[in-house]
């Protein structure tokens, strides 16, 4: 009788079948992940998460980064150069508008001032970009350094970086923000001479010295010439200083009418501060207290000696109605 004799099994063999079978589950498994990501990536761009045809859902609380709802979301985020830009003035309400503005979920905002168009231009649009938060298409990312207003050099620098940017200038009584200026100044070195004398050449002759920075900061007429050699005037959006702070909603109104977003940001998210003299936040999402602005802002301005009040009326009322021509607007400054 025959005897059936059964081969044993080649180990090495057993295992190259073993690693062959694995390796090809994988690859499936990459295969049909690919195509789940392309989809999304094709719904994403088409702005299909939500019934609005925006991305206003899926970027809810991305700050750097996405909460918890929106974790599987993360990669699509980018860091990208801004598409519009707070370019000034310093003390003219800059850091409430920044605040306020980015209430809005379409828009995503740098906190601190990168200063590259004025001081670390040389560092590059990639360092530039990398300082940027992370945003998805369709989302409007902004920052906002004071100094650009009065650099000459950026708004050539600028402009090579996109010509279709969007830029806001909040301004307020010249004379006002000088004082403001001058005492956030003295906070930080009580040493330096006072107002009046650092406001004129010579107070003998009443010659205005317009090269104080306070002073010159205010010649608007005379820094906005510079930009509009690079922007066409509809390109540039001019916030009211005075009344961002007795009507925040109507001002944060025109500002997302000219970013192209829906009116979000409305009265009811303000609430009037007299303690400071200006609008606070109530109660942002996520949080149980009003949000206001630090401790340095609302300070009690200097007093300054009301004839060189008058003195400096008298210097900036060509200049301010120059600006108002310019501008295509009267911000009513006596």
């Amino acid at each position: 009788m025959a005897t059936l004799i059964i081969a044993p099994l080649d180990t090495h063999k057993l295992l190259i079948m073993f690693s062959f079978s694995i390796t090809c589950i994988s690859i499936l498994y990459l295969l049909l992940g690919c195509c789940d990501s392309s989809e999304n990536s094709q719904k994403l761009s088409l702005g299909w998460y939500d019934n609005n045809n925006n991305s206003r859902s899926a970027l809810r609380g991305l700050e750097g980064g996405v909460d918890g709802n929106s974790s599987g979301r993360e990669w699509m985020a980018l860091r990208r150069l801004p598409h519009a830009l707070i370019i000034g003035v310093k003390k003219g309400g800059t850091r409430a508008l920044l605040e306020f503005l980015r209430l809005h979920p379409d828009i995503r905002a740098l906190g601190a001032e990168p200063h590259f168009f004025d001081r670390h231009y040389s560092r590059g649009l990639g360092w530039y970009r990398s300082m940027m938060p992370k945003a998805l298409n369709g989302q409007i990312v902004m920052e906002k350094t004071p100094r650009y207003f009065v650099t000459p050099e950026t708004p050539g620098r600028i402009h090579a970086m996109s010509k279709n940017i969007k830029l806001i200038v909040v301004v307020r009584n010249p004379i006002t923000r000088a004082i403001s200026d001058y005492t956030q100044i003295i906070s930080k070195t009580p040493d330096i001479p006072s107002f009046e004398s650092l406001t004129f050449k010579n107070r003998s002759t009443g010659q205005i010295d317009a090269l104080w920075s306070p002073l010159y900061i205010g010649l608007y007429a005379k820094h906005l010439e510079r930009w509009l050699a690079y922007f066409p005037l509809s390109q540039i959006h001019f916030v009211h200083g005075e009344r961002l702070i007795s009507d925040p909603a109507g001002e944060l109104g025109r500002v997302q009418d000219f970013l192209g977003l829906e009116r979000i940001i409305t009265d009811k998210h303000f609430y009037f501060n007299k303690t400071k003299g200006f609008p606070c936040l109530k109660k942002p999402e996520g949080s149980s207290k009003p949000h206001c602005l630090g401790k340095t802002k609302g300070r009690t301005h200097a007093r300054i000696d009301p004839d060189v009040i008058q003195k400096l009326r008298e210097f900036y009322q060509p200049h301010n109605l120059r600006f108002y021509r310019m501008a295509g607007m009267d911000f009513g400054w006596q």
